[in-house]
């Protein structure tokens, strides 16, 4: 750590600093964080760009008595340090949450993981200040990106008549929603953050609206040219027009106006919003020439940004071959992200097809419904989508894509225990929701080459066709339980007990079987159950069902009812996910909750005593 940094103790302590202190800090933040994520791997870029809005946030507001919501809060690491915390091995097993986090400091009053949430939580948390007589500011700090997400537009349009203190921070890194339009925008943007500016502008308003007769009516034509004028600089008034003071655009790296225009927020005591205008991975090149590789990276080299373990191979990456190669031969395939093109390896189809290729933004409900509308037009959408973020699209998923069946194929990232992401992002969940909407039939390939398999049986289906495949890549089994996949597999070891899984852990149980001579039963197409599972269950004493799954509305437990009106008498017992699961290595994940190989043979030989 550097000199001033070692003296921020407490997040007031910031406020202590001078305008060249302040500048030392942002360069030893910059260090710091680089330094930590080139070990554990994290969020980059999108925290280097935050560093001076962090700083001057902590400068002008009194956190946690004014609390700074962020939103995804994949930028919060500066925040995590200025308020005390040491991020040596963030995202590791007992060390910090990547993301904010209510268990770790009073300073992250809500936690994040899942985009466009802040301003909604912010205006709750004002509201709840307002109504006990609190006057103290609410921020919540939103990228461009989330600001996509329809969720903010709801909030603002409540927030803009709320009369609460709610400033909201749009931290625009990649696009601009309000254009800049050259050099008038920028010393419009300068003049508007002095503070003498807003001396004169308050005073002026004070005296106008005192002359008797006339004195509001010339408030009110000052104020109409001042709007016109407004409008024609910076384009659009769109966060006006929700009923916000909009600030900006101001430089997100110059902290001496960043600090004056905050100061200006805090004092306006109404809804307001800042447009601060930052550059993904300032400071740092690799991260600033490549600002994608850095959004969320593996541990890397330092000194030349280049990966510590370089590869491409994933499910996600074989998805995006293997849609590429179906759309070569179907002209109706279209494919559908809502802003992971990249993490859900759709880059090379969008480059390839870029007519059939869509990204809506963060906006999975809006996805899933315009890919029912592509079915409903004729074509054949996949919408790929982390397992976390499915969860969104529930309404839309049951609604608008099964109760009248559309053809929709969802490409399920993610799927199952994901690692350093923590609670937020496990995808742990999607199993219950698809499961409770009629017609929807879901595979879970173990590798490759059952991924092209249940691919192209979700294409020739009908309804929704889910396909789930982990973050991970491949894992291999052993020779003797390699065989042509079909919806299940069977390996009879002719034993009175019987492995059932499905995806990676069949590679989990492969090995089990070997060390026990358990027979294994691996699902390829998980759900709807088939009435031969049910029939193979009944010819063993010990059935186990191993899943990366919270247990109520599994598939383990869809085939325990099944089982129970089929009359099966022997014993049944589900190992699945219990409850939110941290940040930790899947490795260590697995077998805490006794999905490892380790865990399967222990299981099997217990019961065998």
């Amino acid at each position: 750590m550097g000199k001033i940094l070692e003296s921020i103790k407490l997040a007031s302590d910031v406020k202590k600093l001078n305008s060249e202190q302040l500048k030392l800090l942002c360069k030893e933040l910059r260090d710091e964080i680089t330094d930590k994520v080139s070990e554990t791997g994290g969020h980059l870029a999108s925290n280097l760009g935050a560093i001076e809005l962090t700083v001057a946030l902590h400068y002008v507001f009194d956190s946690p008595n004014e609390p700074i919501i962020w939103d995804v809060g994949h930028q919060c690491y500066a925040h995590k340090i200025l308020t005390g915390r040491d991020i040596t091995g963030i995202r590791t097993e007992n060390g910090l949450s990547g993301f904010p986090k209510s268990a770790e400091s009073e300073h992250d009053i809500f936690v994040a993981g899942h985009a466009s949430t802040s301003v909604s939580a912010a205006l709750g948390i004002a509201q709840a200040k307002k109504i006990s007589g609190d006057d103290n500011s609410v921020v919540a700090v939103v990228g461009d990106g989330a600001a996509s997400g329809g969720m903010v537009f709801e909030a603002m349009n409540n927030a803009g008549r709320s009369g609460t203190n709610l400033v909201v921070v749009l931290n625009d890194n990649e696009m601009s929603i309000s254009p800049n339009v050259g050099a008038m925008a920028k010393y419009l943007a300068n003049i508007r953050s002095k503070e003498g500016y807003f001396r004169f502008k308050d005073n002026l308003e004070h005296t106008l609206v005192k002359i008797p007769l006339i004195g509001k009516s010339i408030f009110t034509v000052l104020r109409s040219v001042k709007t016109f004028f407004k409008d024609m600089f910076y384009s659009s008034n769109t966060f006006e027009h929700f009923g916000f003071t909009y600030i900006g655009p101001v430089d997100g790296h110059d902290i001496e106006m960043l600090i004056r225009t905050l100061r200006r927020a805090q004092s306006i005591k109404k809804p307001v919003l800042v447009h601060v205008n930052t550059v993904k991975g300032k400071g740092y090149l690799p991260a600033e020439e490549n600002p994608s590789k850095f959004h969320g990276v593996a541990p890397f080299y330092k000194e030349n940004g280049e990966l510590k373990k370089a590869s491409s191979d994933s499910f996600s990456h074989e998805f995006g071959k293997i849609i590429c190669e179906f759309a070569e031969k179907d002209e109706k395939i279209c494919a559908i992200t809502a802003a992971m093109a990249e993490g859900t390896g759709l880059k090379e189809f969008s480059e390839k097809h870029p007519e059939r290729f869509f990204d809506v933004g963060i906006a999975e409900e809006h996805a899933m419904t315009f890919a029912a509308g592509l079915a409903a037009g004729g074509m054949k959408p996949v919408f790929a989508v982390y397992s976390t973020f499915l969860q969104r699209a529930y309404d839309q998923v049951l609604h608008d894509a099964s109760i009248e069946p559309k053809h929709v194929v969802l490409g399920i990232d993610r799927a199952g225990i994901v690692g350093g992401d923590g609670e937020t992002h496990q995808g742990t969940f999607d199993i219950p929701i698809l499961t409770s909407i009629p017609g929807t039939v879901i595979y879970c390939p173990a590798d490759y080459d059952e991924l092209r398999s249940s691919l192209k049986k979700a294409f020739d289906g009908s309804g929704v066709q889910a396909v789930r495949y982990p973050r991970d890549c491949e894992r291999k089994v052993p020779e003797e339980f390699c065989a042509e996949y079909g919806d299940y597999n069977y390996f009879d070891k002719n034993s009175d007990s019987l492995i059932i899984t499905y995806g990676r852990l069949f590679t989990e149980a492969a090995a089990a079987s070997k060390e026990t001579g358990a027979s294994v039963l691996k699902l390829g197409k998980v759900f709807p159950i088939e009435n031969n599972i049910v029939e193979i269950c009944k010819n063993y004493k010990n059935v186990y069902f191993f899943e990366e799954s919270v247990k109520y509305g599994s598939i383990a437990e869809h085939l325990g009812a099944k089982l129970f009106e089929n009359g099966f008498e022997g014993n049944y017992k589900i190992h699945c996910v219990s409850g939110f699961v941290p940040h930790m290595k899947v490795e260590n994940a697995m077998k805490i909750h006794g999905l490892d190989r380790d865990s399967m043979i222990n299981t099997v030989k217990e019961a065998l005593k």
